[in-house]
C-alpha cells in the first residue's frame, strides 16, 4: 500500500496541504504519516491523530529519527527547513539549509522512499536571491544524487517551487508592520524598498490544494519535472501596486521608495532595528526582484485548482483581510 509521510504539518504551507488532502478525501488518513519535530502528543496535531493518522518524530539534526519515521513509506513530501539563519552570512555550499535538505534526502533512500517532492520557492534557477540559494543547491543534490550509479539511483523526484505568499506581503513590503493606529500599527507614508517588480503573489490555502492534488496523482506523472505553483499575470503586483492597496484601504496613502542594496541594509539596521546578517541576507530578495524573478508564467497553478471550481485568491483580498483583522 501506498503510504506518504509529510513533514511540518503544524507549518504554514504542511498544514495547508494536510488540510486539503483531508477534506477534499484526496488521500485515506491510513496511507498518511506525519513528521514532526514536535511531541506526536501536540495539540496541533490531535485532530489528525483522532482520525487514526499515524504521527512520528523526527528532525532535520537527526538523520536516524528521519529514517526511522520513513521506513515503510513509498513517498515523501519534504517541505524545506525554516532555519534561515544557517543561510547567513553567505554560508558556503553545504553549509546553509541545504544541509538539512541534504540530510532528509539520504535518509529517505536509506528508508526506501521512492519518490520526493521537495518544496522550493518561486525565484529562478541560480537566484540572486538570499532566501533561494539554498533552494537551488538542494535541487541540484537531487538531480546528482538520483543519477545513474549515484547513492539514490532508482529514487525519483518533483520539485515544486512555491508561489511567494499573498499572506507574506508585509515581509516585502520593508518589514511593514500591522496593528491598529496608535497601537504598532506602521505610519510610513514611504516605505524604502531595495527593488521592485511583478510577484506573482500565490495564496497559502491555493498552495496547499495545489500541492495535495500533486501528491494524490501518480508520482509517475510528475517526476523529473521541476514547476512553479503561481498565480499568472493577471494577479501579478509590484510592491509599488501593494503599498498602492494597502493605502487604499488605512484610508491614507502609502508608496515605496527603491534605493540601492547598500542604502537599503542601512535603513534596516539603523531605522528599524534589524539585526546586521538577517538584513544583508533579506536586501538580495531584492535584487532579485530586481531581474523579474518572480514575475511567473507558469498554468499549473490554476489549472489544478480549476479541477475544484476554484480560482486563485486574490491579493487584494489577503491584504484587507490582514489589515482589518
Amino acid at each position: 500500500m501506498t503510504k506518504l509521510a509529510l513533514t511540518q504539518p503544524t507549518g504554514k504551507l504542511g498544514n495547508a496541504t494536510l488540510r486539503a488532502l483531508l477534506s477534499h478525501n484526496l488521500i485515506s488518513p491510513s496511507s498518511l504519516i506525519l513528521s514532526t519535530s514536535s511531541s506526536p502528543s501536540d495539540s496541533r496535531l490531535a485532530s489528525f491523530a483522532s482520525q487514526g493518522i499515524e504521527i512520528r518524530t523526527a528532525t532535520y539534526d537527526s538523520p536516524s529519527s528521519m529514517t526511522e519515521a520513513w521506513t515503510g513509506c513509498t513517498a515523501l513530501f519534504l517541505v524545506s527547513s525554516p532555519r534561515i539563519d544557517l543561510d547567513f552570512h553567505d554560508a558556503p555550499s553545504g553549509s546553509g539549509r541545504e544541509k538539512h535538505h541534504i540530510a532528509a534526502i539520504r535518509a529517505a533512500a536509506d528508508a526506501g522512499v521512492k519518490h520526493i517532492y521537495y518544496t522550493s520557492l518561486a525565484f529562478g534557477s541560480n537566484s540572486k536571491s538570499g532566501v533561494m540559494v539554498a533552494h537551488n543547491r538542494t535541487e541540484d543534490f537531487l538531480a546528482e544524487f538520483t543519477r545513474p550509479g549515484q547513492p539514490g539511483e532508482g529514487m525519483t523526484y518533483t520539485v515544486i517551487r512555491e508561489g511567494l505568499y499573498n499572506e507574506s506581503w508585509p515581509l516585502y513590503l520593508g518589514q511593514y508592520e500591522l496593528g491598529e493606529a496608535g497601537k504598532g500599527a506602521d505610519e510610513r507614508s514611504v516605505v524604502p524598498i531595495g527593488g521592485d517588480s511583478k510577484i506573482s503573489w500565490t495564496g497559502i490555502e491555493d498552495l496547499g490544494l495545489a500541492n495535495a492534488l500533486i501528491l494524490a496523482d501518480e508520482p509517475e506523472k510528475w517526476a523529473g519535472k521541476t514547476l512553479y505553483l503561481s498565480t499568472g499575470r493577471e494577479y501579478a503586483r509590484t510592491m509599488a501596486e501593494v503599498a498602492k492597496i494597502v493605502g487604499g484601504v488605512r484610508g491614507r496613502e502609502v508608496g515605496v521608495k527603491v534605493v540601492e542594496q547598500e542604502e537599503y541594509e542601512r535603513y534596516c539596521m539603523q531605522e528599524r532595528g534589524q539585526d546586521e546578517a538577517f538584513a544583508k541576507w533579506w536586501s538580495k530578495t531584492y535584487v532579485a526582484l530586481r531581474d523579474n524573478e518572480c514575475d511567473i508564467e507558469d498554468g499549473t497553478l490554476e489549472e489544478l485548482l480549476a479541477k475544484k471550481g476554484r480560482k486563485p485568491k486574490r491579493l487584494e483580498e489577503t491584504v484587507e483581510e490582514m489589515l482589518r483583522a
